[in-house]
């Protein structure tokens, strides 16, 4: 990560919990509770929150030496569209070490896998409501595997197609409005701002 001089910077902080009570908990690794808290200044102004908690994720991009990002299709029910995406998933414990997950996710979603990888950026993606944190990397020195490991796609993700894009094409989209998936506008965005 890039360390700055100064400058604003996000910090830990901690308001008072009085209640907390699931809202629903499956098997899935996503929950939703509701907490009751108050401001540290107004103890007794209490008030409710829902939070989903989640384990977060990993992103990929993956850009070969002709400045290319491997992309791919995806159906996603909730918005009811097809998104150009990067390679992802959650991690399988809020404890995986990130970067092994976006090796893993890398290899299982695309059949690449990469020997130079670099971090990009540490984004949460709507933190009002959820605890998502997404790690987003940089890889390079692609080659192609055969190998998913025990990954057998299924449902949307049997039906992902994967290609090759220019990254200055996937910026133009996204600066048009045309790409909308976040966390490729974000990756596509701090590569581009870093000059890689």
């Amino acid at each position: 990560m890039t360390q700055r001089a100064s400058g604003p910077t996000d910090r830990p902080e901690s308001w008072p919990v009085h209640a907390s009570e699931d809202v629903w908990r499956g098997k899935t690794p996503f929950a939703v509770r509701r907490d009751t808290i108050s401001s540290p200044r107004e103890p007794d102004e209490q008030f409710d929150r829902l939070v989903v908690e989640h384990p977060g994720a990993a992103v990929v991009l993956a850009v070969d030496n002709e400045v290319r990002a491997l992309v791919l299709e995806q159906y996603r029910h909730p918005i009811g569209m097809r998104l150009v995406e990067l390679p992802a998933g959650l991690l399988d414990a809020s404890h995986e070490d990130p970067l092994e997950a976006a090796r893993r996710e890398l290899r299982e979603e695309a059949m690449f896998e990469a020997d130079t990888w670099s971090h990009l950026l540490s984004v949460y993606t709507s933190p009002g409501v959820v605890g998502e944190r997404l790690e987003i990397f940089l890889a390079q020195d692609l080659s192609a595997t055969e190998d998913r490991g025990d990954f057998v796609p299924a449902h949307e993700e049997a039906d992902m197609t994967v290609s090759w894009v220019p990254v200055r094409e996937l910026l133009d989209g996204v600066l048009a409005g045309e790409l909308t998936d976040g966390p490729l506008a974000l990756a596509v965005l701090a590569y581009t701002a870093r000059g890689s």
